[in-house]
């Protein structure tokens, strides 16, 4: 009873907790960090949005940093924020696993869209989503496809290497790698003239920026997509569906990996000694779209 009358007589003054008062008491800044390597990047605005909407429902609040692909500025950025939140969403990261398993050592870590040993991690399930994609462009008669590589240190690019090259070797298709090119608009455009001196009839793109740049260099060549080559991307962005021809693409339910990772980050802060074990593997559904069609005869 003097609990309900405190909360009431609290509710009526618009009374609003202190959080570095908090903090004193508890050992909790009510802070989280989530790094990120590019904010620009729209695969990651659906990731941030679920992750506060989540956030605020455990009464946390989100401290976001962005590493424009560095990773010796993710760890200085990790470094920093350190004594200002509880634990870390660490997106993408691209520093190395030694790097990572010695920064999660002191602090609370959850890594997304990345796999450190048996850290706890909310990862896509990218090779489902490359065997959906490569047996599309099997039924559609294409034998020779392209691969363009994103960045160099990044984890998930070296999955979908691994997975391309498994899956094309059991379906009897011809791989070409190329790349590694800068995920945005830019790199697609760049790698563009590569892909058609390769004389393959279809291109997977490490993310849809990629695939999107190269719908634009084929464009600015007068190749036709797909009559001449199809064009896969990776991550299921808004835009994928709004340009012509709209991309076909593997989606990632970018919501529910937001959602996750705070969760498990959570039940990480509640119980350090559950952090052995703890991940998650996300399903992809691969979207077709008009980017894709039977195989041009070579």
């Amino acid at each position: 009873a003097t609990r309900e009358r405190v909360h009431q007589a609290a509710a009526q003054l618009g009374y609003r907790p202190n959080r570095v008062a908090r903090s004193l008491s508890t050992g909790r800044t009510g802070n989280i960090g989530l790094v990120l390597p590019d904010i620009a990047n729209p695969f990651f605005p659906g990731v941030v949005k679920a992750v506060q909407r989540r956030a605020r429902e455990f009464d946390l609040a989100v401290l976001l940093a962005d590493t424009d692909e560095d990773p010796a500025a993710e760890l200085e950025l990790i470094r920093t924020m350190t004594k200002q939140v509880d634990g870390f969403l660490l997106c993408c990261p691209r520093a190395s696993d030694e790097d990572l398993r010695f920064v999660s050592g002191d602090t609370p870590v959850v890594f997304v869209n990345r796999r450190v040993g048996h850290l706890p991690s909310v990862s896509f399930d990218s090779a489902d989503g490359i065997r959906q994609a490569i047996a599309h462009l099997a039924a559609l008669g294409h034998r020779r496809v392209a691969y363009v590589a994103g960045p160099r240190g990044s984890w998930v690019n070296r999955e979908r290497l691994r997975s391309i090259r498994s899956v094309a070797t059991a379906m009897d298709l011809e791989v070409v790698e190329a790349g590694n090119v800068i995920p945005t608009l830019e790199g697609g455009i760049a790698v563009a003239d590569q892909i058609l001196a390769a004389s393959v009839t279809a291109v997977i793109a490490f993310n849809d920026m990629i695939g999107l740049g190269l719908l634009s260099g084929f464009n600015a060549r007068g190749v036709k997509v797909p009559a001449d080559i199809s064009v896969v991307g990776f991550d299921n962005i808004p835009t994928a569906g709004l340009v012509n021809p709209p991309l076909t693409s593997v989606d990632m339910p970018k919501e529910q990996c937001g959602r996750s990772a705070v969760e498990l980050l959570v039940q990480l802060l509640n119980d350090r000694e559950g952090r052995a074990g703890s991940r998650r593997l996300l399903p992809t559904q691969l979207i077709v779209r008009g980017s894709t069609g039977p195989a041009a005869r070579t």
